[in-house]
């Protein structure tokens, strides 16, 4: 029977994608670190899931913990910290990995990583949940409406709280200037070019981030310029001490806040389509979607190296998952 490994199943996120896997009839082992041993039980013991504890200093303690493993999610953040280790000893032990990063270097390391996992069969598919997959799937939607694009715009509008560790991630990630994606590089911008978006009531001042989608969209739709933008709603970044904060939002807070973002896809001929994308909170999704994608590995569903998850199962990934869907707007419906 083939096997997923959550590492990191003791967190926030990590603990709703594998109630999401077990829910699925997927073979699950929870994995973390020996301090996390009592969360793993309790969780383990709730979906009749194998446990395996091991530290990423350890490398061959990380290739014995893979042992019989197919797919390995990591949800142990920061990806900066954790991603590169696993990726590694996934590649070694022929197992394929996922996480649902949403820091860039992340990705910069799957590239690096690239030709080591093609040539071992292995896949890397960072980006397997989060916005990643959401983004991923919106601008893949809103290419194939124009003919040849030449640039993408894309939006996304974050609400609700944030995790203990969403929080943790965001300030330790290394990324710190603003980049954007001109003729296929990255270059820096200013953070001070600041401009609106319609998620679908009104326009929205939302600023530029350096997101992954800059390398993963262009990987999947390649088209060489991308800029990524973010609108946060009111009480998205909580304030105080990261230690004081609670796990994650309640479930009532996510169900009170969903997620939304819009591509604008420039055409080489000046015109432009524009897509809404309407789903669940983001971290709902993340865990959904992860869990959806780790399942699809399982069956099969599989590329060696690098890859996207719009790019490996298309841009209707997204409105698979949960309450999830896009809505193409028209000129009439803008009043141009």
């Amino acid at each position: 029977m083939k096997t997923l490994m959550i590492y990191g199943a003791a967190g926030y996120t990590g603990g709703m994608a594998a109630e999401h896997a077990a829910s699925a009839g997927i073979h699950l082992v929870v994995a973390g670190r020996v301090k996390d041993r009592e969360s793993l039980d309790i969780l383990a013991g709730r979906l009749g899931a194998d446990i395996r504890l091991f530290s990423l200093d350890d490398p061959e303690a990380i290739a014995r913990s893979l042992e019989g493993i197919s797919v390995l999610l990591n949800a142990a953040g920061p990806f900066m910290n954790t991603a590169k280790p696993l990726m590694s000893a996934a590649i070694r032990a022929g197992v394929h990995y996922l996480d649902f990063s949403a820091e860039l270097d992340t990705y910069r390391q799957a590239l690096a990583l690239d030709g080591q996992a093609r040539a071992a069969g292995v896949m890397l598919l960072p980006g397997s949940g989060g916005s990643v997959a959401m983004l991923g799937s919106l601008a893949g939607h809103a290419v194939a409406r124009v003919s040849n694009p030449r640039k993408i715009s894309i939006a996304l509008k974050v609400a609700g709280g944030m995790s203990r560790g969403s929080v943790t991630s965001a300030s330790q990630n290394i990324t710190t200037e603003t980049l954007h994606l001109v003729g296929g590089e990255l270059v820096a911008r200013s953070p001070e070019e600041v401009r609106d978006f319609d998620f679908g009531e009104g326009p929205l001042s939302s600023f530029p981030v350096t997101l992954p989608d800059l390398v993963t969209l262009h990987q999947a739709t390649g088209v060489r310029d991308i800029e990524t933008f973010v609108h946060v709603a009111a009480g998205a970044f909580p304030d105080g001490d990261v230690n004081e904060l609670p796990a994650g939002p309640s479930s009532d807070e996510r169900a009170a806040n969903r997620y939304h973002a819009v591509a604008e896809v420039t055409d080489m001929d000046g015109s432009v389509a524009r897509s809404v994308l309407d789903t669940v909170n983001g971290y709902t999704f993340t865990a959904m979607a992860a869990a959806e994608a780790a399942r699809r590995v399982l069956a099969g569903e599989v590329q060696p190296g690098f890859q996207t998850p719009a790019g490996l199962f298309g841009h209707g990934f997204a409105e698979s998952i949960a309450d999830t869907r896009i809505i193409d707007v028209t000129p009439s419906e803008e009043g141009d």
